[in-house]
């Protein structure tokens, strides 16, 4: 505790010395600073509307954008005092570093009897062959978990099943996210104990559990001296997914041809079918109950999540600061023609999307198309998870202020010895 208080004080020390040479750096350069901000502002809302647009029109867009950009750096250089302003960047930057250490969550699984016959299912070829160069086969093997090696062609549900059905007690996935949520669904199913292993990419369900991404090998331990608890799945049309289901902007993208050549490229030929306020017949209208209880219809992006995600928050975006919450997190950003509003964000036990047409969707990273209406559903505490005693146990935005204004008032009542 006591160390926890120091790391708050100097936390706050780096944000105030931050706040005060930034704010005297602005007094004594003004309207040098208030120019810039004026120019990045500019070139956002430029940078916006060529997305929504194709042609000419994009080109010359773009254009502004770099014309923007370039003058706010040419206004930031010719300053004669720019090493000041650095400086208060500086200490900004390293107030949010210590703080995040004042709310880093940690946390003490009750011990859970071992599997004897687990195995984990792992994918050579998965996070660029993460585990291959982990040794996992071996290292599992050490710990008396059966490797079983994904190999082309395999059919991963049928491997999984018939290492149940063999006697297995305790399934663990060293893969992707769409791998996981496979393994994880066959877990719950037989209300098996299951362990994620970070192998692959991005390994988001992994951050969100609290599992340790840069240890591989570490991970095995969930199933020898590893904790457990419980935590949600979600699932879509009885698929089950445990990160988000995207639909619209890059489910619609994932489809197209070339995508995975030119992701970007294909990225910003889809925006404006998806985004547009004239949507094209290229995108499916999609109809759905928005957070007010109004029936809203429009292409748009539709983000649907076990749990809620944090998102557009400068603390923790774009991670789950639970995923025990028993609920889905929607969040939508509804096409220019909508008139129900650009952004919005809630949580619900259930939603209905319906739509005219097959839905492309992206569900945890993998391209489907399904057929509506698209039912979705939390499943409270369905999952058995083990995780290892070196690892955190809890998303890294779980301890974290959900505003950016509330740090200050949080160190504060830290350092008092009251939070």
């Amino acid at each position: 505790m006591v160390a926890r208080r120091v790391t708050a004080a100097v936390a706050l020390v780096l944000f105030l010395a931050g706040v005060v040479v930034g704010v005297v750096e602005i007094v004594r350069d003004f309207p040098r600073g208030l120019v810039v901000m004026v120019l990045l502002i500019a070139g956002a809302v430029a940078a916006w509307q060529a997305v929504l647009r194709r042609g000419l029109a994009r080109h010359i867009l773009l254009a502004g954008v770099v014309l923007f950009l370039v003058a706010a750096v040419v206004v930031v250089l010719t300053g004669e005092r720019i090493g000041v302003g650095l400086a208060a960047v500086a200490l900004l930057l390293a107030g949010a570093g210590v703080a995040r250490r004042v709310f880093t969550v940690r946390v003490v699984l009750p011990a859970a009897e071992p599997p004897e016959r687990a195995i984990v299912v792992w994918n050579p070829r998965s996070g660029g062959g993460k585990a291959v160069s982990n040794n996992l086969p071996g290292e599992a093997r050490a710990r008396g978990i059966e490797p079983i090696e994904l190999k082309p062609g395999d059919d991963l549900e049928q491997l999984v099943r018939d290492a149940v059905a063999a006697g297995a007690d305790g399934l663990a996935a060293a893969g992707g996210d769409g791998t996981q949520a496979l393994v994880a669904s066959i877990a719950a199913e037989h209300d098996l104990p299951f362990a994620c292993i970070p192998a692959g990419t991005r390994n988001h369900f992994a951050l969100d559990l609290g599992v340790d991404r840069d240890d591989v090998v570490g991970a095995l331990d969930a199933f020898v001296t590893g904790g457990e608890r419980r935590v949600d799945l979600a699932e879509v049309n009885g698929r089950v997914f445990v990160n988000n289901v995207s639909l619209g902007l890059y489910a619609e993208a994932v489809q197209r041809e070339g995508y995975r050549d030119a992701k970007l490229r294909t990225m910003l030929d889809t925006a404006p079918d998806v985004l547009g306020a004239q949507p094209s017949g290229a995108t499916s209208e999609l109809s759905w109950r928005g957070r007010d209880g109004a029936q809203h219809q429009s292409a748009a992006v539709i983000l649907v999540s076990n749990n809620t995600y944090r998102l557009g928050h400068v603390v923790g975006s774009g991670s789950r600061p639970r995923i025990d919450g028993g609920e889905l997190g929607i969040a939508v950003l509804a096409a220019s023609h909508d008139r129900g509003g650009r952004w919005q964000q809630w949580s619900a036990h259930e939603l209905e999307i319906t739509a005219s047409q097959p839905v492309p969707v992206g569900v945890d990273g993998e391209a489907l198309v399904l057929e509506p209406p698209l039912r979705f559903e939390s499943r409270p505490g369905a999952l058995r998870v083990r995780i290892a005693p070196q690892h955190p146990a809890a998303s890294p935005s779980a301890g974290l202020p959900k505003r950016l204004s509330d740090l200050p008032g949080l160190l504060f009542a830290v350092v008092l010895g009251r939070a």
